[in-house]
């Protein structure tokens, strides 16, 4: 799922590449019903998310559960000015070593809803083929995240957030190595208990979903294009049809070390 380069890297930390696009067309009270979030909140479909925009997460205050928008694109607490990137993704597998974000992973969890992401397959000789990851049922779901509060140094307030990626599953896999971790709706609560749930037992969630879950479709490569954000985005293409001349397709998509939320 990329508009920003990926990441400033913290203290010798590798890029964690993957997730670098992704939509929510499901309305706003839909989502409510669904997270089980306090607030009423106000807006409009989205189709090609990209990194450095606006972002809804689901996080818990005082025993609740809480809508709120923040960045995508982890700026972590403790640096001391606004980096020239930022990042989009953290790795399962180094989430709880990492300096950027281990403190996030340990007591600032949260679920970012979506209704679907973008990966690019690679193919020979040819450009990259973006599809449509979405679920087999048609239902949102939640993308583990995490997020942080950086305080600039004229006192401005920045919250963002960063989603959690893991290895593909078997499904997937042949299209991109990696995934965002979707997690069971069982587990929400579990993931967004900071308090009760420890760093090592939160780390027992983050594993690729089953492979009936998802599916993925071809779709067109204007997604490639952050400036595209209509329904067309989400229509199945023929990916053998000449879509776009190769200059084209690669306007604007994701560097590779982001190609897919991505």
């Amino acid at each position: 799922m990329g508009g920003s380069r990926e990441p400033c890297r913290g203290r010798g930390e590798e890029v964690a590449s993957m997730c670098g696009r992704y939509k929510i067309e499901r309305s706003p009270e839909e989502l409510r019903a669904f997270f089980n979030f306090e607030e009423h909140p106000n807006f409009p479909p989205r189709y090609n998310i990209a990194p450095t925009q606006p972002v809804p997460i689901v996080r818990v205050v005082a025993g609740k559960r809480h809508f709120q928008l923040v960045r995508w694109g982890l700026v972590p607490s403790w640096m001391k000015e606004m980096p020239k990137s930022v990042l989009i993704n953290a790795r399962a597998e180094t989430i709880d070593e990492k300096p950027s974000f281990r403190g996030g992973f340990r007591h600032r969890r949260c679920l970012i809803p979506a209704d679907g992401f973008y990966e690019w397959q690679a193919r020979a000789g040819r450009p990259k083929q973006p599809h449509l990851i979405q679920r087999t049922d048609g239902a949102p779901f939640a993308m583990a995240g995490i997020w942080d509060d950086w305080l600039s140094a004229d006192g401005s307030e920045l919250e963002t957030c960063a989603v959690v990626t893991t290895a593909a599953n078997d499904h997937l896999a042949p299209i991109h190595h990696r995934m965002p971790v979707l997690l069971d709706r069982k587990d929400w609560d579990a993931w967004l208990d900071n308090d009760g749930i420890s760093a090592k037992e939160a780390a027992n969630l983050l594993k690729p979903a089953p492979d009936d879950w998802m599916e993925a479709v071809p779709v067109s490569p204007r997604v490639n294009k952050i400036s595209e954000d209509d329904a067309g985005l989400t229509e199945t293409v023929d990916p053998d049809a000449d879509q776009a001349s190769p200059e084209d397709a690669k306007k604007d998509r994701p560097d590779d070390d982001q190609l897919s939320l991505l």
